[in-house]
């Protein structure tokens, strides 16, 4: 049971623990998989519209992964999806019912594109030693993901590693990739290895979108309060502001940031 008393279910949740992940199929169908993926591409559009690159060598050698940032800006159907009531009662119970949206990002890996360097994404927001999940992520797969269109590929076992001197030398050896259908969720605990997937197919494309979630205490990657205009902000329920850290302000005297 989730602490908003949702119903879990335990396979997912034993999975989850004891592997590091674990995947939610079919949590939306064909039609709202299309329209993700056509707001996707749209916002990749205009992401390079407003000279923001989608095309990052230092990343992604080749230039055939296009990044896209900020979702939450580019579209409401984003905001329905870091939020989504069959999702977030998995990251309340994986995070003791402490969360706040840090990022929420996507990747369209097209054909020929390679693999990036291998990492987790706890390291991102706090320093080692990693003794506890602090963080995790939810991707949503907008296309079938396998080993051969780039699906991330992950280390088995490695959420289990507090430090770096834990890390194999080459996390890359011993990888698999992740599988799962379009409209399916894969969670994934914050300490595990991963990396992208190279496409090595001829014409699928791979698009996923990573929401990431971390304890409220940290500090998020994603700064919203630059990142988000003012239009999308007001238009953000309480929850999500509060999830965004878009709640700030003097509590003795009742002001509060919210509709700015």
């Amino acid at each position: 049971m989730s602490a908003t008393g949702v119903e879990l279910d335990r396979s997912v949740v034993d999975g989850f623990e004891a592997e590091g992940w674990a995947v939610l199929p079919g949590v939306i169908g064909p039609d709202e998989v299309a329209h993700a993926r056509a707001e996707l591409v749209a916002a990749a559009a205009a992401s390079e519209a407003r000279g923001y690159p989608t095309r990052i060598d230092a990343l992604d050698p080749g230039g055939r992964n296009v990044r896209i940032y900020d979702l939450i800006e580019h579209s409401p159907v984003f905001v329905h999806l870091v939020t989504h009531p069959a999702v977030i009662p998995y990251v309340e119970r994986f995070l003791d019912g402490d969360l706040a949206v840090s990022n929420f990002t996507a990747n369209i890996a097209l054909p020929g594109s390679g693999s990036m360097n291998a990492h987790n994404d706890q390291s991102t927001v706090m320093p080692e030693p990693w003794p506890a999940r602090y963080s995790m992520n939810a991707i949503w797969c907008l296309d079938d993901v396998d080993e051969g269109n780039g699906a991330t590929r992950y280390l088995p076992g490695s959420h289990r590693l507090t430090c770096f001197a834990e890390v194999p030398e080459d996390p890359k050896q011993g990888m698999v990739a992740f599988e799962a259908s379009a409209g399916s969720v894969i969670l994934m605990d914050g300490r595990l290895w991963h990396t992208s997937g190279a496409n090595t197919s001829d014409d699928r494309e791979r698009a996923m979108m990573f929401a990431f979630y971390t304890r409220s205490f940290l500090r998020h990657q994603a700064n919203w309060w630059r990142v988000l205009s003012p239009e999308t902000r007001r238009s953000l329920d309480p929850q999500l502001k509060e999830w965004l850290g878009l709640r700030g302000g003097n509590m003795a005297h009742g002001t509060y940031l919210a509709n700015f």
